[in-house]
């Protein structure tokens, strides 16, 4: 056991904030020597087999594609991965995708929820790769929908398929996609499927993927390059016309003296 105050424990084995009632109680040392003391790293009992790159690209690219997307409107919302999730008095857990409305976008090592003012999570995304489905399809229904999250997502890769689950009343209402989509309240975003990728959309806009923006700029580039490199062409070809038409200019000139001087020294004779 590693003591991180007074007032609260943490267990290295299984680390957990404190019940609200504990953490109310605590003064601001207090406070920070548990926000200190919990992990920001996966404990062996918590720990995941890594999925290889599909899984990391899966949830990644999405992260990245949200973040730039708010930052770019100036909505405040928070937009994380893999990050340890601490609510108080529960196990750590650990969503592929989170989304929080209102919050910061800001570095952070993990989300204690008693620390940042109470605030717990609005979407969770799952991504599944070649893991164990049994999880994300029951445990995490329960669990996330106990603890109040308003969204949840799961994206299974290997068969290709996309769930959603909404928050009403306490429990988790299966959604229904409608064209094949998700409409996510929370994030003001479609989601939906687009071969292995999860995407976003706004309605017929697509959020763009970072490869997929640098893919656009070098295309924009070399298509600016090739317009600069046929326009200094088109100088070129100007500058030798026009050289060829002042050396045309110089000889008819020079050819109307010869023949000015030949009519001279005819009228002398």
């Amino acid at each position: 056991m590693t003591q991180s105050s007074p007032a609260w424990v943490v267990d290295p084995d299984d680390p957990r904030a404190p019940p609200r009632e504990i953490w109310e109680r605590m003064s601001a040392e207090e406070r920070a020597a548990v926000v200190a003391a919990l992990p920001s790293e996966f404990p062996a009992s918590e720990a995941q087999p890594p999925e290889g790159d599909d899984h990391l690209d899966a949830f990644t690219q999405p992260r990245e594609a949200l973040r730039r997307w708010y930052r770019d409107r100036g909505r405040q919302i928070y937009v994380a991965g893999n990050l340890p999730i601490y609510y108080p008095g529960e196990r750590m857990f650990s969503p592929d995708l989170i989304a929080v409305d209102g919050a910061e976008q800001r570095q952070r090592h993990s989300w204690i929820v008693d620390a940042e003012g109470g605030k717990g999570l609005d979407v969770a995304i799952e991504i599944v790769v070649r893991g164990e489905r049994k999880k994300d399809l029951r445990v995490n229904v329960e669990r996330y929908a106990r603890l109040g999250i308003a969204e949840y997502y799961l994206f299974d890769r290997r068969h290709m398929t996309l769930a959603a689950w909404a928050l009403e009343g306490g429990s988790y209402r299966r959604r229904i996609a409608q064209g094949g989509r998700f409409h996510s309240a929370v994030l003001g975003l479609d989601l939906w499927l687009d071969g292995t990728r999860l995407r976003f959309s706004l309605g017929d806009a697509l959020i763009p993927f970072t490869d997929e923006l640098i893919d656009r700029v070098t295309r924009l580039s070399n298509d600016a390059q090739e317009r600069v490199e046929a326009l200094e062409a088109e100088l070129l070809t100007e500058q030798r016309l026009r050289e060829e038409e002042r050396q045309k200019r110089r000889a008819a000139e020079a050819e109307v003296e010869r023949l000015k001087a030949e009519i001279a020294a005819l009228r002398k004779t």
